[in-house]
């Protein structure tokens, strides 16, 4: 296998390559991050991977508890509840481990724990992140264990109004997570199910960005490469999960698609989060399945 390894700065920090999970510790101490919260969902956190990134930490000596409250699409009382325990113990810092989903809700937490106003005060419309007290809040290090929704180089988390049936963006520069790891290792357990949902949702973020008519030259050109690279991994990844070159392709083309969409997105992204909200689907496998009519439909 072509050893692929980098070390880059776009739009955040970012070390990529296989086995990189293990500076985790080396990368908390330079940042002074003493007591960090690790945030990941229910099903990862019983899993093999979750146990290795907890020991770099134990060898260390670095304290950390885990809050793995995380629904499969986030909702408020999810990140009330990481908001209390993060306060309560006393953390300085998130360690963001999963998918989409806890990558998002461990943004959210990030950013109230420093906050008096209710999170609907942060969604992203007009000037409301201006609201938002800078100093409060915490800073993350994202760790993707699938190569979908491109959160880790996300300014911005999706979390669910659970009364509304609603899904809502809350937004703040600072919500930027300090640093990426991406590992293909900690991909390789991906049923193939999720692998194709996943990759099907990072697809649809370089194509709507591709398609939008906005005047993002920079960010059109992320998009086609993220396009041909999920052409040419995605059904590796899915054909032989322990591809590591594939899986490699797949976490880059995945923070490729989230930082080509502040060109654009369209209707899949609109319908899809509209369904997700009212019945809890996976969003990448919604995106995928609406992707072939949306087009034909936008082509007509």
């Amino acid at each position: 296998m072509h050893i692929l390894e980098g070390n880059w700065n776009y739009p955040n920090q970012i070390i990529s390559g296989a086995g990189r999970l293990a500076e985790l510790a080396t990368q908390c101490q330079e940042k002074g991050f003493e007591h960090p919260l690790i945030v990941t969902d229910p099903g990862l956190s019983s899993l093999p991977i979750c146990d290795e990134l907890k020991q770099t930490l134990e060898r260390a000596n670095i304290k950390f508890d885990v809050y793995d409250q995380v629904s499969a699409n986030p909702n408020q009382e999810d990140v009330c509840r990481g908001v209390e325990q993060f306060k309560r113990s006393k953390h300085d810092s998130v360690i963001a481990f999963g998918g989409g989903s806890a990558l998002d809700a461990a943004k959210a937490i990030a950013l109230m724990v420093g906050q008096e106003l209710p999170i609907w005060e942060f969604e992203d419309v007009g000037d409301n992140w201006c609201k938002v007290k800078e100093e409060g809040v915490a800073p993350v290090i994202a760790i993707p264990t699938t190569a979908g929704t491109g959160s880790e180089v996300g300014r911005a988390s999706v979390i669910t109004d659970s009364e509304k049936h609603l899904k809502k963006i809350i937004f703040h520069p600072k919500m930027l997570p300090v640093l990426v790891i991406l590992d293909p290792n900690v991909t390789t357990g991906l049923p193939a199910k999720i692998t194709a949902a996943t990759g099907l949702d990072a697809l649809s973020h370089c194509l709507e960005a591709f398609c939008s008519p906005s005047y993002h030259p920079m960010a059109e050109g992320i998009a086609l490469e993220g396009m041909r690279l999920i052409k040419e991994n995605l059904q590796l990844a899915y054909e032989n999960g322990d591809n590591l070159e594939a899986r490699m392709h797949m976490l880059v083309a995945s923070s490729m698609g989230a930082a080509a969409f502040q060109k654009g997105l369209g209707a899949m992204h609109a319908i899809a989060h509209s369904i997700g909200a009212t019945y809890g689907a996976h969003h990448g496998l919604l995106n995928a399945i609406l992707m072939p009519y949306v087009l034909e439909e936008n082509y007509s």
